[in-house]
């Protein structure tokens, strides 16, 4: 892999002034509502083939009360006249520079995507064909990051899709990782990578590495499986079949995560009980410290993703005493299944429904928990557990009565079970409702910042897993 090389350049301070007013308006700023101080890292220069823009990839440090962060904008830049192939949409123009330069975001540019596709890492069985890209399409309504369809770009010029990194992240993004190592032993529920590229840039413990972009295979026609699922609910549909098939892969794909990505035994002991085991000791006072590791450090995790929670989101403080009881009693299991590498961030918004089949997009986690954090082995119900959260909110958009959103959670579990093998049933409950809540508590947390009038939806959640 070849990192390109982040250096400042003069004109980096003058972007960054010119982008600090247009920054908080983006779905992906990390800094909203905050007073936040955005300077310059500096930057790396990437060339048109066809020179009609100069392209410039920015990255930004991003200051404020909550943090800091870096930022990533591709930019082109143009004289102050027209130019054929300039963007016609106005979303995309940032401002103009003192000498006239005019300055765009660069993702949805032809000129930035030429340039970045003659120059990014290749697989060398799927080469990328810059020469014969076409009218690229920006997707709307992503959070964290920007993806572009790409037409006539990927091999044989099929189209390919390209996701900008917006927030950047010191070491080997999963989202880069994750899809190459699944697509190395087989697994065809992920979309090949095809190219992506990488940077080193100070930091202030000295110089990081990082992904930038990555270029994906496209599903043709494929279904965003939340509005899939928020579409049949409107229609009073049953989801069903597709959610005992969703449940299928999901169970796949974990199967084939621990072959691609195996985590050694760390001694421990986090492997699975035996079928039918009862996973709580008979007398918990027979063992000065009962439980294991694995269940010690989930029921921590519990209290402290609910310390968190509640000390953002008011409404959850009746709720101490349920939580802490759960993670009493999470902390006394034995048997827990081996961690493993997982999704981390899995629900309906992060599959494809396409080909008479499921595909699974963005391995990048949670983007509020650091990089170190995100691939962490964990328990693979994790996912399973995001997924059953996902049906709530689908319920919730569609107006679905609780009749939907119980039978599309039983198949879902259905087909996960069986195709994950053996599971203790009594172990997998409580797992299950132990991480269902830890995930409904983080939902609480980012509606309440983010979509106020989503709040019912996790809260409803929560109480129900604590009922």
């Amino acid at each position: 892999m070849s990192d390109r090389q982040v250096s400042h350049e003069p004109r980096d301070d003058a972007l960054a002034a010119l982008l600090g007013p247009w920054l908080p308006h983006r779905r992906w700023f990390p800094a909203k509502g905050t007073q936040a101080q955005v300077s310059a890292v500096g930057g790396t220069t990437l060339v048109d083939p066809r020179s009609e823009a100069e392209v410039r990839v920015l990255l930004l440090r991003v200051e404020s009360g909550s943090g800091e962060s870096v930022l990533q904008v591709p930019l082109t830049l143009r004289p102050d006249v027209d130019t054929p192939d300039a963007p016609d949409d106005p979303a995309a123009l940032i401002g103009t520079l003192p000498d006239g330069t005019r300055v765009r975001d660069g993702a949805g540019d032809p000129a930035f995507l030429r340039a970045w596709l003659a120059d990014a890492d290749v697989d060398p069985d799927a080469p990328v064909r810059p020469d014969q890209l076409g009218d690229p399409r920006v997707i709307s309504g992503e959070q964290s990051n920007t993806s572009v369809i790409l037409p006539g770009a990927g091999p044989e010029g099929r189209t390919a899709m390209l996701k900008v990194f917006r927030g950047l992240s010191a070491g080997e993004n999963p989202d880069v990782d994750v899809p190459r190592a699944l697509a190395r032993v087989g697994w065809e529920h992920v979309p090949r990578p095809l190219a992506w590229m990488s940077a080193r840039w100070p930091d202030r413990q000295g110089v990081v590495h990082g992904h930038l972009e990555v270029l994906s295979a496209f599903v043709p026609g494929a279904a965003d499986g939340f509005e899939l699922a928020c579409d049949m609910a409107g229609r009073g549909e049953s989801f069903a079949e597709l959610a005992r098939d969703l449940g299928e892969v999901i169970a796949q794909m974990h199967t084939a995560l621990a072959e691609a990505l195996p985590v050694p035994d760390d001694g421990s002991g986090h492997r699975p009980a035996p079928t039918g085991q009862d996973p709580l000791p008979t007398d918990p006072s027979s063992s000065a410290e009962p439980g294991c590791p694995a269940a010690r450090d989930l029921a921590t995790a519990l209290t402290d993703r609910f310390a968190w929670a509640a000390g953002i989101v008011p409404e959850l403080a009746g709720h101490h005493d349920a939580v802490h009881a759960l993670a009493d009693r999470v902390r006394i299991l034995t048997g827990l299944p081996a961690r493993q590498r997982v999704h981390g961030d899995l629900h309906l918004g992060q599959v494809l429904r396409g080909d008479g089949t499921w595909y699974v997009l963005d391995f990048e986690g949670e983007p509020l928990r650091p990089m170190s954090e995100r691939t962490r082995p964990d328990q693979p119900l994790r996912d399973a557990a995001g997924m059953l959260r996902s049906f709530d909110y689908a319920a919730a958009v569609g107006h679905a009565p609780e009749a939907w959103t119980r039978v599309a959670r039983e198949a879902f579990w259905s087909g996960y079970t069986a195709g994950s093998g053996a599971l203790d049933p009594a172990l997998a409950a409580v797992l299950l409702r132990t991480l269902e809540l830890d995930k409904a508590l983080y939902e609480a947390v980012y509606e309440s910042r983010n979509r106020p009038d989503w709040l019912v939806i996790p809260l409803h959640g929560i109480e129900r897993l604590l009922d």
